[in-house]
């Protein structure tokens, strides 16, 4: 038996013809698959991102994949085509490093409530991108949540919206802005939104967060006041209808005698901020004043700072003060003495012009009367001489 069976095989003993021709085909299928590690590197080669001069990444198409494929199947037959799901799976998840890049807005976006907010979302790594054999999805995220909801989905060139309004430009996508457009964004938007980009063979993703801020409603009151000498003013100060809580509000005055605002640290209550029933906050500040008369023409400003402004917001208050019933009682009694005492030395001016005046006319009379007699006196003399 071992004699025989070591003398068959060295002497090549022929076989039945059935069973020579199976061994025929399966030595023929064996001899088709031998070179089937170098066409598969040949092939995940040609699929991947070839590197062109200057050491920039040149990227293959879905339709180089496709043709390698179709050329390995008709090289290599059936055994091939049982290893294709494998190797499908192979390229899905990478088999070296790809260029397929997404590039999002930083790491956090703000956007104003009810605006029309773009969130960012750029691929890099393709120069011009095929529509019809790539996929877009976006998700959304609450910060108080562990869930993922689906927003947007494109793919095999359809678009599914499960955001109402939420959309993503196939003319802006072609040139790798995968950015997603939301009309009308309110509070409970806000979270985290992650892009997912699918380009044959390579995936790339990226995430941002979304913060929602609703500016602040500013006002004054009242905007002008004329009150008396140390009589205390109240100045009302309201932020409203602003989103997050936190909030800045400060006092400064300027005066005519110095131009310069100061900042005020006295004489002011700020109350609690206060949430509303659709989430947003408001808050109230006041400023107590005591003006005297100097403080005439003062503006008091309430600065309002919140993270949703690029500047503070600023509302003035002018204060005109006035003097009080006692301080004008006593400035009357002043001007009427003053007037009163005026006229006393006109009338006493007066009486001593018409006193000098009367003396001087009886000293005139006088002289006329004593006249005649002395010129007779002078006449006798004169006879007598």
């Amino acid at each position: 038996m071992r004699g025989a069976g070591r003398g068959g095989a060295g002497r090549g003993t022929a076989l039945p013809s059935g069973a020579a021709r199976t061994g025929r085909d399966f030595g023929d299928r064996c001899t088709r698959a031998r070179p089937l590690r170098p066409a598969l590197g040949v092939f995940l080669r040609g699929a991947a991102p070839a590197t062109a001069a200057g050491g920039r990444r040149r990227p293959r198409g879905p339709g180089v994949v496709r043709a390698a494929a179709a050329r390995l199947a008709m090289a290599h037959g059936p055994p091939l085509l049982l290893l294709l799901p494998l190797l499908l799976l192979v390229l899905r998840f990478g088999t070296g490093s790809s260029g397929l890049q997404v590039e999002m807005a930083g790491t956090t976006q703000k956007v104003l409530l009810n605006d029309n907010a773009t969130i960012v979302c750029k691929i890099h790594g393709y120069h011009h991108l095929d529509i019809t054999v790539m996929g877009i999805t976006w998700y959304w995220k609450h910060q108080a949540s562990a869930t993922e909801v689906k927003l947007f989905e494109f793919f095999d060139n359809h678009q599914m919206t499960l955001r109402s309004g939420a959309h993503v430009s196939e003319r802006r996508l072609q040139r790798g802005d995968a950015s997603l457009q939301l009309p009308g964004v309110q509070l409970k938007e806000a979270g985290e939104y992650r892009c997912e980009v699918v380009v044959t063979p390579y995936k790339a993703v990226g995430t941002v967060n979304l913060e929602v801020v609703a500016y602040p409603v500013s006002s004054l009151s009242p905007e002008q006041a004329m009150v008396k000498e140390n009589e205390e003013q109240r100045i009302l100060c309201m932020a409203s209808r602003f989103y997050p809580k936190n909030i800045t509000i400060t006092w400064k005055k300027w005066t005519p005698k110095d131009p310069r605002y100061l900042e005020i640290s006295e004489g002011i209550i700020t109350n609690s901020t206060t949430e509303d029933e659709d989430g947003m906050f408001r808050v109230t500040s006041y400023l107590m004043v005591k003006p005297s008369l100097e403080d005439n023409m003062t503006v008091y400003q309430c600065v309002v700072w919140h993270e949703s402004l690029p500047t503070s917001q600023s509302r003035n208050f002018t204060l005109i003060v006035t003097e009080t019933e006692k301080t004008t009682f006593v400035w009357n009694i002043i001007v009427i003495s003053i007037v009163v005492i005026l006229v006393i030395i006109l009338l006493w001016l007066y009486v001593l012009f018409k006193r000098k005046e009367l003396c001087q006319t009886k000293t005139l009379s006088s002289t006329l009367r004593a006249s005649p007699q002395n010129i007779q006196n002078d006449i006798g003399r004169t006879e007598e001489v």
